[in-house]
């Protein structure tokens, strides 16, 4: 098979990695007449939206549809503005939008890399805020029926990192727009390290915006000079009564209650006190400024990223008793698989 087209500026690791066909659509319509017919077909399809959450670990023998639409519509009632926005919109430009256009609530999320389409699938988040908070519904290509369906917040079943479309919806849609709603009565949301000194009655979103941005950009390296996929692990949920355990163990454990009674805990923390920030696997290394992210430090593969996530799971279990679970989906010849080498 021949594989002429190269990825390796279509995902943040870098990774030199080639597919047979890449299509790059710029519509909903373009996205139906493309996708469909592959999936029909049984051809192996991968639609990217900014290559920002991916491992190849392979060549892929299939056709990368690269998804580029854009395209923003307000609305808005006495309570909220509630927007429409393409899949292909980039994430990071869109929060921008908003707050030049008094709109709030995405500030938290600022900086995360990738694109609009990307985002409910895996329910993105940080600092407090995840997507799930302020989406209104999701709009998608059903690859069975062939029409746009969409779909309420509730129906996207929307979880820690997960969502339908990682489950039953999984290979089955392609998402094409997604719909916000932005409350007028606007509360910020401050619980998270760096936000903790901001005055809630003072604070505007614009300054939750710069300090997010200021933080990311200390801590994370640019993909455009180090290649990465921003966090690479999941912060694990573990049980009231095994974080008292730990606690006493670690004192200085970082955990954050949640509503179902479970504690998140701090990945990178863990991680680092694993021995691991900085260290090096070949050309893949735990950055030595956040220890959640793995970085390829020059000509890595994605089968050194995978080993090296691999080692850092198993040490982290190994110290702690938690297992980590990676965010990035890894690709090989075929499509979607497991963290593997």
């Amino acid at each position: 098979m021949s594989l002429l087209h190269s990825l390796k500026s279509l995902n943040s690791f870098g990774l030199a990695q080639y597919c047979a066909d890449l299509i790059e659509v710029h519509s909903k319509e373009a996205i139906k007449a493309v996708c469909l017919p592959l999936w029909q077909q049984q051809t192996s399809m991968l639609i990217l939206g900014g290559g920002s959450n991916l491992v190849f670990t392979q060549d892929f023998y299939g056709t990368v549809v690269r998804v580029l639409s854009k395209g923003i519509k307000v609305s808005e009632d006495e309570e909220a503005f509630y927007l429409e926005v393409e899949a292909g919109e980039n994430w990071h430009e869109l929060i921008q939008f908003t707050l030049e256009h008094g709109m709030f609530g995405l500030e938290n999320m600022a900086l995360i890399p990738g694109t609009v389409g990307a985002a409910p699938i895996q329910n993105i988040g940080a600092y407090g805020v995840e997507l799930c908070d302020v989406c209104h519904w999701v709009e998608y290509l059903d690859l069975v029926s062939g029409d746009f369906v969409r779909i309420s917040a509730a129906e996207c079943q929307f979880a820690y990192r997960e969502s339908v479309f990682k489950d039953t919806l999984r290979n089955l849609a392609v998402v094409t727009a997604v719909g916000f709603r932005l409350t007028k009565n606007w509360q910020p949301r401050l619980a998270y390290g760096p936000l903790q000194s901001f005055d809630s009655a003072t604070v505007s979103a614009r300054e939750i915006f710069d300090r997010v941005c200021q933080v990311r950009s200390e801590k994370l390296p640019d993909p455009t000079v180090l290649g990465n996929a921003g966090s690479f692990f999941k912060n694990p949920l573990v049980s009231a009564a095994y974080y008292m355990d730990l606690a006493q163990r670690f004192p200085t454990i970082v955990g954050y209650a949640q509503t179902n009674g479970a504690v998140k805990l701090a990945a990178g923390w863990l991680i680092e006190q694993a021995g691991l920030k900085g260290f090096e696997l070949g050309n893949a290394a735990v950055h030595d400024k956040q220890a959640l992210v793995l970085v390829n430090r020059g000509g890595a593969t994605g089968q050194d990223i995978c080993r090296l996530a691999l080692h850092v799971i198993a040490q982290v279990q190994d110290k702690f008793g938690v297992v980590l679970e990676a965010e990035p989906r890894i690709i090989g010849a075929d499509g979607e698989g497991d963290l593997y080498v």
